[in-house]
């Protein structure tokens, strides 16, 4: 491992990642000198240094650093796909992976910015790609697919060794169909969406996607 790479190592061991409970956004602790915070998920946040600009990294909460050995074995199955960033090395709190430049689908809702249909088409380009590396593509969502000059890069395979169907990409898809026609390209407030998100994360075993849309609709509607 080269001189910067211990170096950026170093400074991520000054910042605390902790998990918190109903599937929310881990908490960030701490600050260190030329560090970025670029992505933070329900495991993990994702940082990016000035030292060593070609690589991500993603540091864990305590609580969930089992994960890591989980998520470098599946970049490892997927081997070499333009659908996903590349592996390089683990720690024991922190996956090194190339850093992927663009803005995620959430952000583009969020700012108005167009997503193509060519990049949904990558999406389930690339879940063919995962199950014929006897891997099943879950836990895919806004947060979680970049948009790169109009094409789509997945960042986050951490479930891919787990059993069933969340439907979260089927619903997503779906809902671009139907909908997205209707607020493309206009800027989507913050709060608007994440009480979107909350709400289908919070669904119910009988959960309906035509209910769901419905409901989503009338809310969009009255405001």
């Amino acid at each position: 491992m080269n001189e910067n790479l211990e170096s950026t190592l170093d400074a991520l061991s000054t910042i605390q990642i902790t998990a918190n409970p109903n599937n929310e956004p881990v908490t960030v602790l701490g600050f260190a000198e030329g560090m970025r915070c670029i992505g933070v998920g329900t495991d993990a946040a994702v940082f990016h240094s000035s030292e060593t600009p070609e690589y991500a990294f993603k540091v864990y909460a305590n609580e969930k650093r089992e994960k890591i050995a989980v998520e470098a074995e599946v970049y490892k199955q997927l081997g070499d796909s333009p659908y996903f960033p590349t592996c390089y090395a683990a720690t024991a709190s922190v996956l090194i992976v190339s850093y992927e430049p663009g803005i995620t689908f959430f952000d583009c809702i969020l700012q108005g910015i167009s997503i193509p249909k060519e990049a949904v088409e990558d999406v389930e380009k690339a879940r063919e790609y995962v199950r014929s590396k006897g891997l099943n593509p879950r836990d895919i969502h806004l947060k979680n697919v970049l948009l790169q000059d109009g094409r789509a890069k997945i960042i986050d395979v951490s479930e891919y060794v787990l059993p069933g169907n969340d439907n979260r990409w089927e619903d997503l898809k779906r809902g671009y169909e139907d909908y997205y026609h209707l607020f493309e390209g206009r800027a989507v407030p913050f709060w608007i969406v994440e009480t979107v998100r909350k709400w289908y994360n919070n669904r119910s075993e009988g959960f309906s996607y035509e209910d769901f849309a419905n409901k989503v609709m009338r809310f969009f509607i009255k405001k």
